[in-house]
């Protein structure tokens, strides 16, 4: 079930090194949480209603659901709550969603297990508009990444 071509340089393995990635693509700026299993970072893709959505990953390389053992999967989902909390107390969202994706035909684009939480708003059509998908720029991912960073910071 792996699905990496061969040689594949891993941009979030390259993020979790300390690494800013080339051009709007993501940077150290993004990262508003780090431990010693998991990073989260704002994501460099946003959809039309739900700016500031975030993923988290194993700082460890797992390709997909299949491969990442139960206690680094249990943190990401921790993580994930706690920016699902974050956000509903920072962003004037009315819910969160979370999303994950395996293998191409389950719509994985970066070969290293990743969770999306999304910001969502009554009406948002979220998963109806997924081909609105536009890249952003390191300018205006951070004011989230700065507000989630405070939220989340003990």
């Amino acid at each position: 079930m792996r699905h990496e071509p061969a040689a594949y340089r891993c941009p979030f393995c390259r993020l979790v090194a300390g690494e800013d990635l080339s051009a709007n693509f993501s940077k150290q700026s993004d990262v508003f949480w780090r431990d010693d299993l998991v990073i989260a970072f704002i994501s460099t893709a946003w959809w039309p209603a739900n700016a500031g959505n975030a993923l988290i990953v194993p700082n460890d390389h797992y390709e997909n659901v299949y491969d990442i053992s139960d206690d680094v999967l249990a943190r990401v989902q921790i993580v994930g709550k706690r920016i699902a909390m974050a956000m509903r107390r920072t962003y004037p969202c009315e819910g969160t969603s979370f999303r994950q994706h395996n293998e191409p035909a389950g719509n994985q684009e970066v070969w290293h297990y990743h969770l999306h939480v999304f910001p969502r708003y009554g009406g948002d059509m979220l998963y109806e508009r997924s081909w609105e998908r536009r890249d952003t720029t390191p300018g205006e991912r951070l004011p989230y990444a700065e507000k989630l960073r405070a939220a989340l910071d003990p």
